[in-house]
């Protein structure tokens, strides 16, 4: 059933679509953030030009697209001619050059795409490193043009971005899907939608999210059914392109035609997509009771916010960026928990453990664990290769291997090691802001203790009924009810 455009906004209102916008611009990169990544670019292009001369390195996915979360990895292709692939003559280089973490180094020679991984020794950034792919730089203008096109793409890419991030579901050598996957996915979405008012800049984003998460969520039939983008977009039977495959050959259960090249199934590796399907049914269910005429009834349903049921902001993130801000700001700068419309972002890592919200409830149903970040990470930074070695495919796979998010990767001890070092290499000035920082920080600890104790009885009066501690707090919300396009809204 069509929902016309007056419709959706009153009855979804702008709740949504403005925690979508909110969360668009806290989360964007910051110039300080570009810079950062610029010196971890410029580290690593002078140990290759050591190496090779003529050698020539570029920057593409996320990072050029400039669609990346704070903790997002940078992806770097290196061309030149080789007999074989230098991988393990670049890991070397970099340990000698002490570019990256001694046990961050890894090369994953088996990969459908090889490629060399590390951590930058000082930034704590991950850097995926391939040699001559040649649809990884097309693919990043390929984005920039649909982005172009379609004004909304960033907006919702962001979100879905983080939503599997946080759920382990983002990286391709895990069985996740990768950025490009999901871009391509989000692009298909907008192409083939029946409402021609979705493509419009001033389209309402919480309706089209609900939406995609409906259809990938609920609707797409993934055995049957593959995704092209070529020539304004279609669906195609997986039983015809199984005729054009080699025997013993099939597409894979994500299968989305490279529209760079037409013959490379760039979701092959994404073996974990019926768990992606089962996570975009979860958050088309939790949103769709958030803006249903019910809502309304809800305990704290004015303080609560909508999106904040799916996504989340960790205060280890937040400090991330505060470090960087200090480090490479052109003037010290510290981001507030708050934006100017009463958005509240930032939780630590403790109320997200005791937070009972729909995530633990979510791994409970797929089967996973509770995520823990010590966890997370050591599982992304043990993993090595994603599939069988293809002969062709360093030179013409997509880009979909190698550009993936990282997970955070400061914590406070790792923060503490940094400036350590940052020490150690002589800036006094960053020593000097810390010690002034703890200075003010004790003395506003015991100017806050009594007014705390003057505030707690009002504290408790707002303390939540229900438990739920969501993470994105966006002040006041109406609720409202949507029904998607491509279908009535089971609530």
């Amino acid at each position: 059933m069509l929902v016309s455009k007056e419709k959706q906004e009153s009855n979804c209102g702008r709740s949504l679509h403005e925690e979508i916008i909110d969360f668009y611009k806290y989360m964007s990169p910051r110039p300080e953030e570009e810079r950062m990544r610029m010196e971890v670019v410029t580290r690593i292009e002078n140990v290759i030009k050591e190496l090779w001369p003529n050698a020539d390195v570029q920057i593409f996915g996320s990072f050029k697209t400039g669609l990346y979360l704070p903790t997002s990895d940078i992806d770097l292709v290196v061309f030149g001619k080789w007999e074989t692939l230098p991988l393990w003559t670049l890991e070397e280089a970099l340990r000698k050059h002490n570019v990256a973490d001694e046990n961050s180094v890894k090369v994953l020679d088996k990969a459908t795409v090889p490629i060399i991984k590390l951590t930058d020794s000082f930034t704590e950034v991950k850097v995926d490193i391939s040699f001559n792919v040649q649809n990884g730089v097309k693919a990043a203008q390929l984005i920039k043009d649909f982005i172009k096109k379609y004004p909304v793409l960033p907006f919702l890419v962001l979100v879905l971005k983080q939503f599997l991030l946080q759920r382990d579901l983002n990286e391709v050598f895990t069985g996740g899907i990768g950025s490009y996957s999901l871009f391509l996915m989000a692009v298909s979405f907008l192409q083939l939608h029946p409402r021609e008012d979705a493509c419009m800049p001033n389209a309402n984003y919480g309706v089209l999210l609900i939406e995609f998460f409906e259809l990938y969520g609920r609707h797409f039939n993934y055995l049957k059914t593959g995704i092209r983008i070529k020539d304004g977009g279609s669906y195609v039977a997986k039983d015809e392109v199984q005729k054009s495959m080699l025997d013993g050959y099939r597409p894979s259960m994500l299968y989305i035609e490279d529209p760079l090249q037409p013959g490379n199934d760039v979701g092959r590796s994404s073996y974990g997509a019926m768990q992606v399907k089962q996570a975009f049914d979860y958050a088309y269910v939790v949103l769709s009771h958030a803006v249903s005429p019910i809502a309304k009834y809800y305990p704290n349903n004015e303080t609560e916010s909508i999106l904040g049921r799916i996504i989340r902001v960790t205060q280890e993130v937040a400090t991330y960026r505060d470090w960087i801000s200090k480090q490479w700001g052109m003037q010290s700068r510290t981001e507030s928990s708050c934006n100017g419309n009463g958005v509240t972002l930032i939780v630590d890592t403790q109320q997200l453990d005791k937070c009972n919200n729909n995530l633990a409830e979510e791994n409970e149903a797929l089967g996973k664990p509770r995520n823990k970040t010590s966890e997370t990470l050591s599982k992304h930074s043990s993993n090595s290769s994603s599939g069988p070695l293809s002969s062709s495919s360093s030179t013409l796979s997509s880009s979909s291997d190698v550009d993936s998010d990282g997970t955070p990767c400061k914590t406070s001890k790792q923060l503490s090691c940094r400036q350590s070092t940052t020490n150690r290499v002589g800036s006094q000035e960053v020593s000097l802001e810390s010690s002034q920082s703890s200075g003010k920080t004790q003395s506003s600890q015991t100017a806050n203790t009594s007014s705390n104790t003057n505030k707690s009885q009002e504290q408790n009066s707002q303390a939540r009924g229900s438990g739920k501690n969501l993470l994105l707090n966006f002040g006041e919300r109406q609720a409202g009810t949507i029904l998607s396009s491509l279908a009535v809204a089971v609530l």
